[in-house]
């Protein structure tokens, strides 16, 4: 039981925490805040490059506080973005990241593909890759 008996925000707040400490792992990052920054950065990106059917189902299954993030800002009549080249995302990723110590380019926009790849399911994923481009698509792991 909860202390504050507001049960349904326990579990997110320890949900959310699993998957910044899961990616936060494959980084070896130490500042929490800079992998929380990278995870919402790059899942506005990929939200920015899917249909907004596919949006939803994909944010279906994310923890409370993580969907919240992932719809901050977003603007449907603005999406989905046409620009289908990889080096592109990576770019928009690292744009919006600012100054984090450490930050690998692909690479760990890559880690944030493989923890989804842990945390969502495989069906939503491969939903998720047949609804983004080619090039983006072929950077995110089986």
């Amino acid at each position: 039981m909860s202390s504050q008996g507001l049960e349904v925000i326990d579990h997110t707040v320890q949900l959310t925490h699993e998957w910044i400490n899961d990616l936060g792992e494959r980084l070896d990052w130490t500042s929490r805040r800079d992998v929380l920054r990278l995870l919402r950065v790059t899942l506005c990106q990929i939200r920015d490059h899917l249909g907004h059917e596919e949006v939803a189902q994909f944010s279906a299954q994310m923890p409370l506080l993580v969907r919240g993030m992932f719809f901050e800002g977003w603007i449907p009549a603005h999406t989905p973005i046409r620009d289908r080249k990889a080096d592109h995302f990576v770019a928009a990723v690292s744009a919006q990241l600012g100054d984090v110590l450490g930050w690998r380019g692909v690479e760990d926009v890559i880690a944030v593909f493989e923890t989804l790849n842990a945390r969502i399911s495989a069906g939503e994923i491969a939903d998720i890759k047949a609804g983004l481009p080619t090039l983006i698509r072929q950077m995110w792991p089986d």
